[in-house]
């Protein structure tokens, strides 16, 4: 982490270029890189008539990517001269070409850090820093690959104590209790961890830390830390499917959207076990306070309860943010940026990435909060 900060300072410092979102005042321009071939859905506002064009270009947290691609289309679609790239680096990447000015927004599914924060103010070229906007909430799902198995019950102590290589086989006495009359194997359990800065990690080992008794001894982090000797790590969200879906007997964890077939775990919530489901991923943002070091009121950074016992609610839940500044060098950059972002918070985005990705839509009053704040953002010019 310390490694990936001071090469932020050092881009920031040295005048990293920045990828400029271009935004045109006038006509359509005559022609696009990537033209959309699909016409206006009628439903686009713009100010004073103005018709946006450009290329704007984000990166970070892989759980987007389909949600991204839902959103791009939607918005390329309502704005045929804009072209909007995104790169599902992981979230750890992506807040650092963040940073580093590369980029204009970052996807990630874990919060900046104090340093990140600080960070943040120099490079968004002022006091105000920069502001989470949550965009995309979804359940982080357990996915194992046992034959003939496609769901098992485990408490947050039992999943801490398999990641950490404590409990070495599927029919432990540990897993065989939470599963009667389960027809558990005897073979032993193949971890399967996020190998890149994922904040998918970060969600994941926060559950593990707040639910897990103390079974889990480190904090979490969006660098995955276990002692498991039978482990692989795969970069990226395809990488750990993938991984879990070629691997007899192994068990990992991705976002909900991506388990595809593969077998998913119903986690301990009080008495009760509750499987992942995007419902239950809304009930546990909506019960969830604000992290006590956000960035003021336009920062709506989550603390999401792990520890709940209410079985309506999953508690392994993540809230993907947007990462923008709270103001722009320029007045085009801004104009492009929150554009874009409003339509993703709109009921229409959400439902396009509902439908695409499976996610929990923002409700109508959380929509209207974050069009507040991109209302707000201001150009520095």
């Amino acid at each position: 982490m310390n490694v990936r900060i001071w090469n932020v300072k050092l881009a920031i410092r040295t005048g990293a270029v920045v990828t400029v979102a271009a935004l045109s005042l006038a006509a359509c321009s005559a022609s696009n890189e990537e033209p959309s071939g699909t016409e206006s859905t009628g439903t686009e506002e713009t100010t004073d008539a103005m018709e946006l064009s450009g290329n704007l270009q984000g990166a970070g947290a892989s759980s987007q990517e389909s949600g991204m691609d839902a959103w791009r289309a939607g918005f390329q679609a309502m704005y045929a001269d804009v072209t909007v790239g995104y790169d599902p680096v992981g979230s750890g990447g992506g807040i650092e070409q963040f940073l580093s000015g590369a980029v204009p927004f970052a996807g990630s599914d874990g919060l900046l850090d104090a340093e990140e924060y600080e960070l943040a103010v120099e490079r968004c070229d002022g006091d105000g820093g920069a502001y989470h906007l949550p965009m995309y909430i979804s359940p982080v799902a357990v996915i194992f690959n046992i034959e003939g198995l496609d769901s098992i019950n485990l408490d947050g102590e039992t999943l801490a104590n398999i990641f950490d290589g404590n409990i070495t086989s599927w029919d432990d006495e540990a897993i065989a209790s939470q599963n009667e009359g389960v027809e558990l194997p005897s073979d032993t359990i193949t971890v399967v961890y996020r190998s890149d800065s994922s904040g998918t990690s970060d969600n994941f080992t926060d559950y593990l830390e707040q639910a897990s008794n103390g079974a889990w001894p480190y904090e979490a982090t969006k660098e995955f830390a276990t002692a498991a000797d039978q482990s692989i790590g795969a970069d990226g969200t395809s990488a750990v499917v993938d991984t879990v879906t070629n691997t007899p007997n192994s068990i990992g964890y991705a976002d909900a959207s991506r388990a595809g077939s593969l077998g998913t775990v119903a986690l301990k919530v009080g008495e009760e076990y509750v499987p992942f489901s995007a419902e239950a991923a809304a009930n546990i943002v909506t019960a969830s306070p604000l992290a006590e070091n956000s960035n003021g009121d336009n920062d709506l950074a989550y603390a999401i309860d792990r520890t709940t016992e209410d079985s309506s609610a999953y508690p392994l839940t993540l809230v993907s943010y947007h990462i923008v500044c709270s103001q722009y060098d320029d007045e085009t950059e801004r104009t492009l940026v929150t554009e874009f972002e409003k339509y993703v918070a709109s009921a229409e985005g959400q439902a396009v990435a509902a439908e695409a990705a499976g996610i929990a839509p923002l409700s109508a009053d959380l929509s209207a909060q974050v069009t507040a704040i991109l209302d707000e953002i201001a150009a520095n010019a």
